[in-house]
């Protein structure tokens, strides 16, 4: 009896060392809601729809760890996105398109990881500098076509080195390839087909944090799913032109005071046509939230967008929010964007509002050169 006790209790102590070095978690959030829109068509008519993922896109994934020891782990990451709306998968079809990755981290040192990966214009500075990243703003409140690439910029082919924290500085590199014959750096015209780099550098010291990224995307049309450049073809000479290149730089920073946090962020990014012709946009955000309980949350948000070419448009966007936490996983929130437009288009045809990330996904394009979206919506995070 006593051998049979103490061998149980050997064998749960392997069990529970085992479990201790390595875990897997499921994890995801679904945001949904109902949304009005005005000027959403040709006809500057109205809009009432269902709106899914505009705080942040609906997901689900997979994130595990082992131990091999010595303070080095193996991890990876596994990240779907769909549309709770019509239960469709999001990022072009992909099972796992948001995320895809596998490496090694090591204590002290950093990650290595290689998979389908987010640059480091969305790692450091969408989610911490930006109206779309700090508020329920989300996809409404990042800029137009998600041109800067703050919020779904997602590499392929990707390594990616994320460094660990030096005294609140982390700093990263990575590099995505075009795995095409005789094409590294990509090629026009076939799908896949696109490389990219990206570097990063943040510093948070406790209220205070600053952050730059830089990300250069090689024939963003052809990459799988592609990288919008639509907003620039509007601009172009020819309007039709296949981007050559799209890179894009951006600095923000971000101080909290009691309850309050302030924000701003410059991006400027130019995008390059096989035509030689270049756009550049220029994006001047500021914003502020306010804790007025533990529950809830009022932020405010501005950003001025300019485009330099022969067209010289530019936008104004006001974002205000209201977010009311029910729990520690589950809030509801009221959103109102305004924004208009000023410029015509290559065609000499007055540019339109577009409000948002991706006009397709989330609200169309405007009827008019002004848009006003309003939003009630719920989160839950699991």
């Amino acid at each position: 009896m006593k051998k049979t006790v103490f061998a149980t209790a050997i064998l749960a102590t392997f069990a529970g060392t085992a479990h201790a070095q390595s875990s897997v978690t499921l994890y995801g959030l679904i945001d949904a809601g109902i949304t009005y829109v005005n000027h959403a068509n040709a006809k500057a008519q109205d809009l009432v729809q269902y709106g899914d993922g505009v705080s942040q896109g609906s997901r689900w994934g997979l994130r595990g760890s082992e131990d091999l020891g010595g303070g080095l782990k193996a991890i990876f990451t596994l990240e779907n996105g769909f549309n709770s709306g019509n239960g469709t998968l999001g990022q072009g079809g992909a099972l796992f398109g948001r995320q895809a990755y596998v490496g090694l981290t090591q204590d002290g040192v950093g990650s290595l990881t290689l998979g389908r990966q987010y640059s480091f214009s969305t790692d450091y500075l969408g989610g911490s500098y930006a109206t779309g990243g700090q508020t329920v703003a989300g996809n409404y409140g990042y800029h137009i076509n998600d041109v800067d690439q703050l919020t779904s910029s997602r590499i392929n082919n990707a390594i990616k080195f994320n460094s660990a924290n030096f005294y609140g500085l982390t700093f990263g590199a990575m590099y995505g390839f075009s795995n095409q014959a005789g094409a590294f750096a990509g090629a026009p015209g076939t799908s896949g087909s696109s490389s990219a780099y990206s570097f990063g550098l943040n510093y948070v010291n406790g209220a205070f944090g600053i952050g730059a990224a830089y990300t250069d995307i090689r024939f963003p049309g052809s990459a799988s799913p592609t990288f919008s450049t639509t907003l620039a073809n509007a601009s172009a000479l020819t309007g039709t032109s296949v981007a050559k290149d799209l890179a894009t730089a951006g600095v923000g920073t971000k101080y909290s005071i009691g309850a309050a946090t302030l924000w701003a962020l410059w991006t400027h990014t130019d995008i390059e046509q096989l035509t030689g012709h270049m756009t550049t946009f220029n994006a001047y955000e500021a914003g502020g939230k306010y804790a007025f309980t533990p529950a809830l949350t009022g932020a405010l948000g501005y950003t001025y967008m300019q485009a330099k070419d022969q067209t010289n448009g530019h936008w104004n966007q006001v974002d205000a929010s209201v977010d009311y936490a029910l729990s520690k996983r589950t809030d509801v929130y009221l959103l109102g964007v305004y924004q208009d437009a000023k410029g015509k288009t290559a065609s000499g045809a007055p540019l339109q509002s577009q409000i948002g990330v991706s006009t397709s996904s989330y609200l169309p394009v405007a009827g008019a050169d002004s848009q006003l979206a309003v939003r009630v919506g719920i989160r839950v995070k699991f």
